[in-house]
């Protein structure tokens, strides 16, 4: 072992997919985390909780494809420790429930690496759950019981003792869907009846979950023609035969929808959470990144001036006109060790809540948040403006709708580029993969309209399927959209991520099994 600092890995168990069912201690191990090796069922969003300078390994294993074999991953975990790398191993599910977690803590104890284990939520009990099955309940199983389904074809015995599993009230088998076939043979030959209900389902805890239901008798036709594949659980049980009752997760009223979530990756977290929260599946792809200015001096000279004493050297208003405004300005700020407190009597005025509320949280209460979240509203609703200094904080791409308008009111403004919006590098190739799969893409800005059509037009065409809905937060994003080729679908009232969501909500109503994935994410 390498001299220096003494590494460390955390087994830590993901659950089953919904990125919210992970627990506290493992959110804080990620934190800690310097390497984070991760599979396939591990929710990505989940990343976002290591640090950015975090090194990310991807060691995800599919029926038929293995990024690493498993002696090779033991190997890593145990090079990278013994460099003294505080190394966090997230695995899907709980570790140590067919999750070869026990195998992995083996090789670390042999090289005598430290390590603990995170236990997660495991799909055993969490899938069923959402599909609305209890593996116990009174009056109806008293017992249950987990299997891996996961056995070769080829073997000529199976090594589950299915004879003492038939007596089991609930059975729960996990990674079982190509051998289906064999475990209803298992069961019925010996005394199952052919009767019992099962359920397979697909994807557990993503909005994209799949739920088919039969009986041992017809389960495996169901399946066949429902087309569901890995991964799913199977449940056999009278249990079963509640899920009509307390089925909950895939009445959600965006249920199966896949939503493409455009906005900067430091953004994108309160629409997914929101989305998912309504059973919808968010797919995140940032179209825009946060860029600093080409030149900070325009914004460090007005930071100069922010308290200059007498007359028009200091600001009457100053105006943000979104919340990336004012992270890059309050930055700025205390690098030229300020405060909120350098703004002086300066008004201060916010184009949209989301934007007050990064204000708010730095202590900065707007005088001025105009009812319609657009910048004719703000130069309407700021009173007279003859004579008075404005300093308007905005992006590289602003209109210069707000700039005018003021000018033409008399005011004295200066504008000072605080952040560019450019467009994220790769882009191209990831909306290849994803556009096939979606039902709605979400657009919060004209840049990330005019990103997207770029990023396709670069690939030879702009056209996106007839079947997928746009969405924009407001009319002036609906109408660049527009001109760019794009109709949207929904159009939100109200400016806002909340009004967005609201928007889909009421389109989503209107839809019914009209939107082109009910019938493949929708139970069966």
């Amino acid at each position: 072992m390498l001299l220096g600092k003494l590494g460390k890995v955390t087994l830590v168990g993901a659950g089953p997919g919904d990125p919210g069912l992970i627990t506290l201690c493992g959110v804080e191990a990620l934190q800690e985390a310097e390497v984070v090796i991760y599979d396939y069922l591990a929710a990505p969003e989940l990343l976002k909780h290591a640090p950015p300078n975090a090194e990310r390994i991807y060691v995800g294993k599919k029926a038929g494809h293995h990024t690493l074999s498993q002696e090779e991953i033991n190997m890593l975990l145990v090079q990278l420790a013994q460099a003294g790398r505080q190394v966090v191993r997230l695995k899907g599910g709980d570790p140590f429930v067919y999750g070869r977690g026990g195998e992995e803590a083996e090789a670390l104890a042999a090289a005598k690496v430290p390590f603990e284990v995170v236990p997660g939520v495991t799909s055993a009990t969490a899938v069923p759950a959402y599909a609305g099955i209890p593996v116990t309940h009174r009056g109806v199983a008293s017992s249950f019981a987990v299997v891996t389904g996961h056995e070769a074809p080829s073997k000529e015995k199976s090594t589950i003792n299915w004879d003492a599993l038939v007596g089991v009230d609930t059975l729960v088998v996990l990674m079982g869907v190509g051998n289906l076939t064999r475990v209803v043979e298992e069961l019925t030959r010996r005394g199952r009846s052919s009767d019992t209900p099962v359920a397979l389902i697909q994807w557990g805890t993503f909005g994209t979950q799949r739920t088919v239901v039969g009986t041992l008798a017809d389960i495996v036709q169901s399946v066949r023609a429902a087309g569901l594949r890995a991964p799913a659980v199977t449940v056999v049980g009278d249990v079963v035969a509640l899920r009509d009752k307390l089925r909950w997760f895939d009445l959600k009223p965006l249920y199966g929808l896949r939503v493409l979530v455009t906005r900067a990756r430091n953004q994108a977290s309160r629409l997914s959470s929101a989305l998912r929260s309504l059973g919808a599946q968010p797919v995140e792809c940032p179209l825009t990144e946060i860029a600093p200015p080409l030149d900070w001096e325009p914004l460090d000279a007005a930071i100069r001036r922010l308290n200059v004493a007498g007359g028009n050297s200091t600001y009457h208003w100053i105006v943000f006109t979104s919340a990336n405004g004012v992270s890059a300005f309050l930055e700025r700020l205390s690098l030229a060790g300020l405060d909120a407190r350098a703004m002086g009597v300066a008004k201060v005025a916010a184009i949209g809540p989301a934007t007050a509320e990064v204000l708010a949280a730095h202590g900065v209460r707007a005088d001025l948040v105009p009812g319609a979240y657009v910048s004719k509203a703000l130069a309407d609703e700021m009173g007279t403006v003859d004579g008075l200094r404005v300093l308007l904080l905005r992006a590289d791409i602003a209109r210069p709708t707000l700039f005018q308008r003021l000018v033409d009111a008399g005011a004295l403004v200066e504008e000072v580029v605080v952040y560019r919006t450019v467009r994220p590098e790769g882009l191209e190739s990831q909306l290849r993969g994803i556009l096939p799969e979606l039902d709605v893409i979400t657009f919060t800005s004209s840049s990330t309209v005019r990103h997207f059509v770029e990023a396709l037009s670069s690939q030879g065409s702009a056209a996106i399927p007839e079947d997928v809905a746009v969405a924009c937060i407001g009319p002036i994003t609906a109408e660049t959209a527009r001109q760019m080729g794009l109709q949207p679908e929904v159009v939100a009232e109200e400016y806002t991520i909340d009004g967005l969501v609201k928007a889909l909500l009421e389109w989503r109503k209107t839809q019914g099994s009209k939107v082109r994935r009910l019938h493949q994410t929708g139970s069966v």
